[in-house]
C-alpha cells in the first residue's frame, strides 16, 4: 500500500508533492504501462475538479489510449486533431479554457469543458501526452501547466520502455 503526503496549499506545493509521489512510485519500475497507470491514479486522486486524467501514447501517426482514470475514452486520435493531437503535433502544451471553442475538439466526454494536454518528449520524439479534463470552464492555468510539464519531463524515460 502506498501513502503519500500531498499538500493542499498552493498549486506549486501541490504539484511538488504530486511530482514527488509519482517519482517515488515509478522510480526503478521498467514497465511503461505500470508507470502510466500509477501516475494517472495519483493525478486523479490529488488534483481537484477533474473528470478524466490519463495518457495517450504516440504510435506513429496517431495517439492511442493509454492508462487513465475516468469515463471510457476515444481510443485513437490522429496527430494534429483535437487538443491531444495538437499537443503532440506541435510538441507544445495546450491549455484550453473552453473546449467548445477549440477548433476540431474531440468530445470523448460531453461533460468536459476545459482541458490541459502536455506532450511527453524523449530526445527529439514525442512519446505521448498527459491529458487532464475538467467539467469546469477555465479549470487549468499556467501553474497547472508548469506542474504537469515537470511531471512529463520526469516521466519521459519511465514511460518510453
Amino acid at each position: 500500500m502506498y501513502q503519500f503526503e500531498v499538500a493542499s496549499g498552493s498549486k506549486p506545493d501541490l504539484y511538488r508533492d504530486i511530482l514527488s509521489a509519482i517519482d517515488a512510485i515509478t522510480a526503478g519500475e521498467p514497465d511503461a504501462v505500470a508507470n502510466m497507470a500509477n501516475a494517472a491514479a495519483i493525478l486523479w486522486e490529488y488534483l481537484p475538479d477533474l473528470n478524466w486524467a490519463g495518457f495517450y501514447r504516440n504510435l506513429g501517426d496517431e495517439l492511442v489510449l493509454g492508462p487513465f482514470m475516468g469515463k471510457a475514452a476515444c481510443i485513437r486520435i490522429p496527430l494534429g486533431k483535437g487538443v491531444c493531437g495538437a499537443a503532440a503535433a506541435e510538441r507544445a502544451t495546450q491549455l484550453v479554457e473552453d473546449v467548445l471553442a477549440f477548433p476540431g475538439h474531440i468530445a470523448c466526454d460531453a461533460a468536459s469543458r476545459s482541458e490541459l494536454v502536455v506532450p511527453i518528449v524523449d530526445g527529439d520524439r514525442v512519446i505521448g501526452v498527459i491529458d487532464l479534463d475538467s467539467p469546469s470552464p477555465a479549470r487549468f492555468d499556467a501553474e497547472d501547466a508548469a506542474g504537469v510539464e515537470a511531471i512529463a519531463r520526469m516521466l519521459s524515460d519511465r514511460v518510453n520502455r
